[in-house]
């Protein structure tokens, strides 16, 4: 996974963001230094880390493990981020704070290092957040599996929207609406085939049947074909707007 230059300066800058607000409230005992040694001292530290950590994320994502595996993405992310890091941190501290660097406190670092470092990698991954998206499938290739779950009234429908209520699955169809019991995430993993995304926890949408965008109560919505409005939740509204959905 290769994160766009727009994605690295935004991480960049949620770090700052975290350093600053490190810094005001004097995490790990440092409130006694003044504000301005705090600051330099966090952000400084915060952005390294930053910088660090686009490196790891780009050689731990490469075999797609920020889509696919998520958790265990973020877990190596944070543990290849925190073992050189913590190097540097004990380096920093020590020398502009007591003037040399004493061996003996280096497993101290590692339990601070790790919380922030894991606490900066969720606030990015929340920041980043992308929705679950389907593609648009190559030229004679078969069609979707989900199609063969549609009831019989629905076959050859074209399918605008998935709503899922309760246990259930609403279908937004060319033919009408029906029901049918499956889990939202299935659905979408079975709806390879065809172009589209999640735009909210309760709903996939067909890119092609997506008529209009306004905004309602400060979120964006979509209106569907068949009459349909599908909401947009903040999560995926970034990433929806910077695909052009609206």
């Amino acid at each position: 996974m290769a994160l766009t230059r727009r994605e690295a300066l935004r991480g960049f800058a949620v770090s700052a963001v975290a350093g600053v607000f490190l810094a005001m409230v004097g995490a790990f005992g440092m409130n006694s230094a003044p504000l301005p040694v705090r600051l330099a001292y966090w952000v400084g530290l915060c952005v390294a880390g930053a910088v660090v950590g686009t490196g790891v994320s780009q050689v731990v994502g490469r075999d797609g493990r920020a889509d696919e595996r998520p958790w265990l993405y973020g877990a190596l992310v944070c543990i290849g981020i925190t073992l050189p890091f913590t190097v540097v941190v004990w380096l920093v501290t020590e020398l502009a704070f007591r003037g040399s660097a004493r061996p003996e406190a280096l497993p101290y670092f590692l339990p601070p290092v790790f919380i922030i470092t894991a606490a900066m990698t969720a606030l990015n991954a929340l920041v980043q957040r992308k929705p679950p998206e389907t593609h648009a499938a190559p030229a004679g290739a078969p069609a979707p599996r989900f199609l063969d779950r549609l009831p019989p009234r629905l076959r050859g429908a074209q399918l605008f929207a998935v709503q899922a209520e309760d246990h259930y699955l609403r279908l937004h169809t060319s033919k009408g609406q029906d029901l049918i019991l499956l889990r939202l995430s299935d659905a979408i993993a079975e709806l390879e085939g065809i172009e589209g995304a999640q735009t909210h926890r309760s709903w996939w949408v067909a890119r092609d049947a997506v008529e209009d965008a306004r905004r309602a109560d400060g979120r964006a919505v979509l209106s569907v074909r068949g009459g349909v409005e599908a909401p947009v939740s903040r999560a995926y509204a970034k990433a929806l707007r910077d695909a052009g959905w609206f």
